[in-house]
């Protein structure tokens, strides 16, 4: 048996029906909208969680390097970029040519040493200073009034001085330090070290000859003058 239904009764089901795929809609995307904030926020927590474990596993980089290797490093790189100001100025000041070159060998082989040794403590995660220390800074000053047989002389005299420390610093870190990386940074710079070494002494004799030579031109003009 068929059944009738009046007008108000269908516009009524429709309705109905309309209303309730209106309110399924709007909680689908209530709660697409909900998986698109969970997954920015996880996302955010994410990114500040790598950025923590950075920071920390810089920390502890820089926590396995001993007290001792530390000290070696920032004191290994303070005496580097004392060698190459201190070159860079025998190259302007220096009247003998043995000194000149000495002064653009300090600048050229310790320039590359203080870019390794950059290098090294990023990855130990040691930060170096940016400065001389006051010494190596006391002793820049005294050299930059100085000029001629005078610089040449005085200049070489530090510098002997200077790399026998500097080998001798080097081979008790090649043999005490803990540090693997250093270990062998050291090892391998010390026969450069020694090398400058003997440089820096028959420059250094080149210097005293020089100033012996003009004192000796000096007095000879003298006494034919006279």
């Amino acid at each position: 048996m068929s059944r009738t239904y009046s007008l108000p009764a269908l516009v009524g089901a429709v309705s109905f029906c309309f209303a309730a795929a209106v309110g399924a809609q709007v909680t689908a995307n209530t709660h697409s909208a909900g998986n698109v904030g969970t997954t920015a926020a996880a996302g955010n927590g994410n990114a500040m969680k790598s950025s923590t474990s950075n920071a920390m596993s810089a920390n502890a980089q820089s926590s396995k390097v001993s007290s001792s290797d530390r000290k070696f490093i920032e004191k290994a790189a303070q005496g580097g970029m004392a060698e190459v100001q201190l070159g860079k100025l025998a190259t302007e000041k220096a009247s003998a040519p043995e000194v000149k070159q000495f002064g653009q060998r300090m600048v050229d082989d310790h320039g590359k040493a203080n870019d390794q040794l950059k290098q090294l403590a990023g990855q130990k995660g040691v930060t170096l200073p940016t400065t001389m220390d006051k010494s190596a800074q006391k002793e820049y000053d005294r050299l930059s009034k100085l000029s001629g047989a005078e610089f040449d002389r005085e200049y070489m005299k530090h510098m002997v001085s200077d790399h026998k420390k500097d080998v001798g610093d080097f081979k008790k870190e090649a043999g005490k330090a803990k540090d693997a990386d250093l270990k062998q940074f050291a090892a391998s710079t010390v026969p450069t070290l020694e090398e400058h070494l003997n440089l820096a002494k028959a420059a250094e004799q080149v210097a005293k000859n020089e100033g012996k030579t003009q004192t000796s031109s000096r007095t000879s003009t003298n006494k034919t003058g006279t």
